[in-house]
């Protein structure tokens, strides 16, 4: 049996092989003649299904074998990532495919491990294939090593060590531990801001999130350092000096230096102010659509205040917002200061290329896996086959958020372009179902009425079609009760809302005399509301009760 194919380095062949192979072909030294299979073994597998191996193999018995079709099934071989290595050997006519498998994870597990939550670690490792059941990889094991550290590093943990255990168990199977020393959190010694004259260092480091030491920090955790936190507090050292005029302010460097002992760091930012400017004037240059005058109110800028960036960017996004309303859903608007340092002030061009009108082609809503699709589409105002309206749209969302039946922050709208289609988007609506429904039981005990015992259940979308359904029931010796209700937001097509109100009630008295009788109520009411407006409703309604 001869061996022509292996993973790992090359083999070197001996002086005898190569003399051989000059004396004879030098081009059949490594190679071998195509040849008819009869024959196909598979030998080394504890685990992996065999179907798997021939599965991969891209010959079959009685193809015609040769050197290109034993590289193929190589890397076919390893794409699976089931084995550590893979020879195929030519015996005769027929091919044994060697095969020796990873090891299998049978556990993960921390040692140390406190700043994290560990089930959560866990199933993130088990997404990047570090996880029970699957193959072991050492590459995997050592880059999640390394993306743990980077973890504690974003917490301030400069001083976390993490080693990886590997300990092999029977049936070729291994346990993976990280075990971590996470030690002290490195805090923030001192801060200082060079080069500020207009404004005093403490001002400027009353605006950061990140603080020193303190005796409250302990709880606030304002002391722990993270680059992105200081990211955002070079941010808004710049929006502070830019809102007050200072256009041109700049942080020209930051400098952040850790101690020895990796547990005290202290950070030095100098910025360079510039001069302030006066707003000189504003100018609308590019089409405005004929209606400059609309967009002229919207500027939050007048010429002889401060430049303010908040203003600009604000006055750039209402631009933008008004266009959609006229059906340019991909409006382009870009603000240009006109700098003149000698006086001190500056011009503001809002450039304007609305692009193309479009019209709204199709409303398409994801993550409701509760809630009907006609119970979302009744609140939209925005519909298809009709212009793009950013206002409108915008209305959909809120009015979709206040049904109560997401959760918040999680109804987004977004808008797709149609492939082939220049004049036509998509409305797309993503939200994300919460509870809505709530199960009370309550109970009491006093002197006069002794054990008290209530319950209710609530509903507020019934089987997803938007209706209110709520049952309450209470008991005591001193009486019962029954009440049902129901509402239907949407009674009409127009938004006419119906709630019904059932009851039924008995009391005893108290009675000192000794005489025992009881009050029986019941009755019902109705209630309509009529919306006279996006956000005012006008409730009428008729009740009934006899005792």
């Amino acid at each position: 049996m001869s061996s022509f194919f292996c993973s790992g380095a090359p083999r070197r062949p001996s002086i005898l092989a190569l003399a051989a192979a000059g004396l004879f072909q030098a081009g059949a030294a490594w190679g071998v003649e195509p040849f008819v299979l009869k024959d196909i073994r598979v030998e080394g597998l504890q685990r992996t299904d065999p179907g798997t191996v021939f599965a991969s193999l891209p010959f079959r018995i009685g193809d015609t074998y040769n050197d290109e079709k034993g590289a193929a099934a190589l890397r076919s071989l390893f794409a699976t990532g089931l084995f550590k290595d893979v020879r195929i050997n030519i015996d005769g006519s027929s091919v044994v495919v060697v095969i020796d498998e990873r090891p299998v994870i049978a556990n993960v597990n921390f040692v140390g491990l406190k700043e994290f939550d560990t089930e959560a670690l866990t199933k993130s490792l088990k997404d990047v294939g570090i996880g029970e059941g699957k193959p072991f990889d050492k590459a995997l094991a050592d880059r999640a090593e390394q993306e743990l550290k980077r973890q504690y590093l974003t917490r301030s943990l400069y001083g976390a060590e993490v080693t990886t255990t590997i300990t092999p168990i029977e049936r070729n199977r291994v346990n993976v531990s990280f075990n971590v020393t996470e030690g002290e959190p490195a805090k923030i010694h001192e801060i200082r801001i060079l080069g500020n004259k207009v404004f005093s260092e403490s001002t400027l480091l009353g605006l950061l999130e990140q603080t020193s030491s303190g005796w409250l920090t302990w709880y606030t955790k304002t002391d722990r350092y993270s680059r992105a936190k200081l990211n955002a507090d070079l941010e808004t050292i710049g929006s502070y000096y830019r809102n007050r005029g200072y256009l041109e302010f700049a942080v020209t460097s930051t400098q952040v230096t850790i101690s020895p002992d990796k547990q005290g760091i202290d950070i030095a930012i100098t910025v360079s102010e510039g001069q302030p400017y006066t707003v000189a004037g504003i100018k609308l240059e590019g089409d405005y659509l004929g209606r400059e005058e609309d967009f002229k109110h919207l500027v939050a800028l007048r010429p002889g205040q401060p430049y303010q960036g908040e203003a600009v960017a604000l006055t750039t996004r209402m631009f933008t917002d008004l266009f959609g309303t006229y059906g340019y859903a991909f409006a382009r608007v870009d603000s240009r200061p006109e700098i003149d340092r000698k006086s001190g002030q500056v011009v503001i061009t809002f450039t304007a290329e609305p692009a193309r009108r479009v019209y709204v082609r199709k409303v398409i809503i994801s993550g409701n896996t509760r809630t009907r699709d006609e119970v979302i589409r009744r609140e939209f105002r925005q519909f298809e086959s009709a212009w793009y309206d950013g206002a409108k749209i915008k209305a959909s969302r809120d009015r979709v958020e206040r049904l109560g039946y997401f959760k918040d922050k999680e109804v987004n709208i977004d808008t797709q372009e149609v492939p082939g289609a220049q004049d036509q988007v998509d409305v797309l609506l993503t939200v994300v179902e919460r509870p809505t429904g709530a199960i009370t039981v309550g109970a009491g005990y006093s002197s006069q009425q002794k054990l008290s015992l209530s319950g209710s259940i609530r509903q507020d979308n019934v089987f997803g079609s938007g209706n209110y359904l709520g049952i309450d029931i209470s008991t005591a010796v001193t009486g019962r009760q029954l009440q049902v209700s129901t509402v239907d937001p949407y009674f009409t097509v127009d938004g006419v809302s119906r709630a019904i109100d059932m009851f039924y009630r008995t009391t005893k008295p108290i009675n000192t005399l000794g005489e025992e009788y009881q009050y029986i109520t019941k009755g019902g009411a109705v209630r309509f509301g009529v919306p006279f407006s996006e956000l005012d409703t006008v409730f009428f309604g008729v009740g009934y009760e006899q005792t």
